[in-house]
């Protein structure tokens, strides 16, 4: 396959896609800490969120893919150097396998290159990196100053911000957490003895988001390649990159009956896609399966936008909606709220949005409970259905 006039079937094209995201088939990493291990290589990076009406985002886009998932694995994972915080294009957790390409990073931020800026106080930084040098891994809380004028340098904004600078600038990593609270301490101590910390070269970093992309979706448009990427210069490498691997027949250009063009992994997509059977999943709207706006409306008919960022009196469909995936669409959404004292779990606002077939309410409520249960809750409430007609069904098969 490489003749770019080539026009792809979607239904073809979204199974491919949802089996790299591991969510076609059951347990598709295994299960327990080795399979959030793979889950995370698979996917690239897992963003980090801090909003918690549900379970966190990082916990809900692995708890998708591993069934018995439980958040002390990827603590686990990143406390042995297996995983590693940074930015990839938001805060999220990454396979220690590609800490030099986040190198590549780290270095253009402490030359002032990139636009993320907490502090430039060099001389509190460094203070800061006395302390931790000296005293081991330390987190904000142990920088905080208690003195009500808050005059002095250990003021615990400024610190925090320093804390953050040096952060992104690779001076320090997290190699912890305890809920929200870091611990910082030296990459020299932090770091596996094994990994690489020379820096990706520019040709290097874009063969590395190609690989990313196509590993986690199988195809991608020239946008997602360069998600948040800015400058002519990754462009033009990417662009050498896919042109290199349509050339030795190892990618396929294609387009799809909507006209967008697309580049995958010919041998994937050579292959009969897999079948999606009667199974819901209910996705975090940070799920690296629906984080691209433009390729989830292309590829699923799907104009999906999280509204927890959009003016309360301009939301349709509420603060915090979680896709609903049935076999291999997005059928709808769901607005939630988890009441974590009384032990409820309320469907706030339900939205069916496709014709479905006659296994989807058993498969939804089957899910939810699951879900239900993952938000440590016992019990799972619906306020609101569209259409309405559904309300009554779905209200009584949740309640059991």
């Amino acid at each position: 396959m490489g003749d770019s006039d080539l026009i792809l079937d979607k239904g073809k094209l979204r199974r491919i896609a949802l089996d790299q995201q591991g969510l076609l088939r059951q347990a598709n990493f295994g299960r327990g800490k080795g399979a959030v291990l793979r889950a995370i290589e698979q996917l690239g990076y897992v963003q980090i969120d801090t909003i918690s009406v549900v379970e966190r985002a990082h916990h809900h886009v692995l708890r998708s893919r591993v069934p018995n998932y439980r958040p002390a694995f990827l603590d686990q994972l990143q406390r042995e150097g297996k995983v590693f915080e940074y930015w990839y294009h938001a805060a999220a957790y990454l396979p220690m396998r590609d800490y030099r390409f986040a190198k590549r990073d780290m270095q253009a931020a402490k030359r002032g290159e990139q636009d993320w800026v907490r502090t430039r106080d060099r001389k509190l930084m460094q203070r800061i990196l006395d302390r931790v040098r000296l005293e081991g891994p330390l987190k904000s809380r142990d920088f905080e100053d208690n003195r009500t004028s808050k005059e002095g340098w250990w003021d615990w904004k400024p610190a925090k911000r320093a804390l953050e600078q040096l952060f992104i600038d690779g001076d320090l990593m997290v190699t912890k957490r305890d809920g929200f609270q870091k611990t910082y301490d030296l990459p020299e101590r932090a770091l596996p003895p094994n990994v690489s910390t020379e820096a990706a070269t520019l040709d290097e970093f874009a063969a590395y988001l190609v690989r990313n992309c196509l590993r986690s979706h199988g195809f991608a448009t020239r946008k997602s390649f360069t998600h948040l990427r800015s400058g002519a210069g990754i462009r033009e490498a990417v662009t050498t990159v896919l042109e290199e691997g349509v050339a030795a027949g190892k990618l396929c250009q294609f387009n799809t009956k909507g006209g967008d063009t697309y580049w995958g992994d010919a041998e994937l997509l050579d292959r009969r896609a897999p079948s999606a059977a009667a199974r819901v999943r209910i996705l975090s709207p940070f799920d690296n399966a629906v984080i691209l706006r433009h390729r989830v409306k292309a590829m699923f008919d799907f104009d999906y936008q999280v509204e927890c960022y959009v003016k309360a009196e301009n939301r349709r469909y509420g603060y915090f909606c979680l896709p609903i995936l049935y076999r291999d669409r997005l059928v709808g959404r769901m607005d939630c709220k988890t009441h974590r004292a009384s032990g409820e779990f309320n469907i706030k606002q339900l939205h069916i949005e496709r014709s479905v077939d006659d296994g989807f309410i058993a498969a939804f409520v089957q899910a939810v409970w699951d879900f239900t249960a993952f938000n440590g809750c016992g019990q799972t409430t619906l306020s609101q259905c569209q259409p309405k007609r559904l309300q009554a069904e779905v209200a009584a098969a949740l309640a059991g």
